[in-house]
């Protein structure tokens, strides 16, 4: 067995283990090659090999077989432009539709990096993707709204059964790949049966471009290569459950992701400035249509589902119309609490949970039946996904916090759209899944999360 050091880099040698002081200082690991001589030279092969630091992992205490060791070192530069270059070739049978999506968190990093609006770092973004030989640009927003819309028809059910199922809650948000590996291969059943069904903004951007739109263009799943570029490196782990695998087409929902800092690498390696790069409008996943501004959700710093879950759940079961809502710090600025009050009492009881220190004292409270919160939107990096690992951190591996500052900045000043609104979701929830009930809906927007057997005690884990 390999053990894995980060999610993409593997190495033969015995578990590491993620210490709960995040301020250790971090070892960097060489890149392994992939390329075993038998490839042909090509344009890209010049391209420098990134290194990466222990403190970027989020899932090093995970094991893995040498397939998936294999598959996940897959999900990088190389096998990008290893598919842009056979797109180069005569032989059309291996050609690929190359697709692909943008994070919302990701934009605001280009924007601060080269002072641009957000709209404009969209747009040259997708200029400089379609210059390398991208056919399609998206933005994931599409696929939040129905991740956000899901998670909230979700814990209203489970509210409701509260007092039939023992694990109906509190429910936790399932969008974070970091914090779902780590429910999954350390903690035990009690909690990942508390972890939303919902697939991640990613994953249904899979099921969105592998299904929706290659339907639309008439192709098989498997002649789409999707790309999504993310804040994040464990986003390329998330990529590689079997559950988000189609073995009729044999193709996965993504095929491959990048980090924000590995797109600005290609830059770098090309001598592109963005600043230098023709604006071109975001594709839409519907015909003959172009994506208009930026739009985001509420929430400073992820697609805000404590916000847009907890103003539902108010509406619908206490009929209060919640405006605007109050945080309360409790023991850190990562660990805030909200609340909803009606005739002197405490009806609902959300939490945001950010990093892993908080993370394992919010797991310890639940084990020893003191947690009393009914919703808690997890993420594993402290404030949340604007702070991936992936994007806006200097060369030694720290947060580089004045770019993280002006990142904030921008995306906080970017429109929200409810969810609700997008005329575009509702329409697809009734033409192309039959319905928000349907098997389909159900199939298509949703997944499972169980404890996986690990043969290291889960007991000596400490992050």
């Amino acid at each position: 067995r390999l053990c894995i050091i980060c999610t993409f880099y593997v190495l033969f040698q015995e578990c590491s283990k993620k210490q709960k002081n995040d301020d250790t200082q971090s070892t960097s690991v060489d890149a392994l090659s992939s390329n075993d001589g038998s490839e042909e030279k090509n344009e890209f092969d010049t391209l420098a090999n990134a290194k990466i630091l222990l403190s970027d992992c989020l899932a090093c205490d995970s094991c893995m077989t040498l397939e998936e060791g294999a598959r996940v070192f897959q999900q990088n530069q190389k096998e990008f432009f290893r598919v842009l270059n056979l797109n180069k070739k005569c032989d059309t049978s291996k050609h690929k539709v190359l697709a692909v999506s943008l994070c919302p968190q990701s934009l605001p990093y280009f924007a601060a990096k080269f002072n641009l609006s957000v709209n404009e770092a969209a747009k040259r973004l997708c200029g400089f993707l379609k210059s390398l030989g991208v056919h399609y640009v998206f933005d994931t927003t599409i696929a939040a709204d129905f991740s956000i819309l899901e998670s909230q028809r979700e814990f209203v059910q489970r509210y409701q059964r509260r007092n039939q199922e023992e694990h109906a809650l509190p429910m936790f948000a399932s969008a974070c790949p970091g914090w779902i590996r780590y429910a999954e291969r350390v903690l035990t059943n009690l909690v990942t049966s508390h972890i939303c069904t919902a697939k991640s903004p990613q994953q249904i951007m899979g099921s969105l471009v592998k299904g929706y739109f290659a339907r639309q263009q008439n192709l098989s799943p498997d002649k789409i290569f999707h790309v999504v570029v993310a804040p994040c490196y464990d986003k390329k782990l998330e990529a590689l459950r079997e559950d988000f695998y189609t073995a009729l087409y044999n193709s996965a929902e993504v095929d491959c992701v990048l980090t924000s800092g590995e797109i600005v690498q290609i830059m770098e390696q090309k001598n592109v400035s963005m600043k230098d790069v023709t604006e071109v409008a975001v594709d839409s996943l519907f015909d003959g249509l172009k994506e208009g501004d930026v739009v985001r959700h509420d929430g400073k710093r992820s697609d805000g589902y404590l916000e847009h879950i907890f103003k539902h759940a108010a509406k619908e079961l206490f009929g209060v119309d919640v405006k605007e809502i109050t945080y309360k710090a409790l023991k850190n600025k990562d660990f805030q609490e909200v609340t909803l009050e009606k005739d002197g009492e405490t009806v609902l009881r959300f939490a945001a949970a950010y990093g892993f220190r908080n993370i394992q004292n919010m797991v310890l409270k639940l084990k020893k039946g003191k947690f009393f919160y009914h919703f808690v939107e997890v993420l594993a990096c402290p404030g949340g996904c604007l702070n991936g690992k992936g994007q806006a951190q200097t060369e030694d591996g720290k947060p580089d916090r004045a770019l993280l500052a002006q990142m904030e900045e921008v995306y906080t000043a970017i429109p929200v759209r409810l969810p609700e609104s997008n005329l575009h979701v509702q329409r697809m929830y009734q033409d192309w899944l039959e319905g928000m009930d349907s098997k389909k809906a159900q199939d298509t927007l949703h997944t499972t999360y169980s404890a996986v057997n690990q043969s290291t005690s889960s007991l000596d884990i400490k992050w």
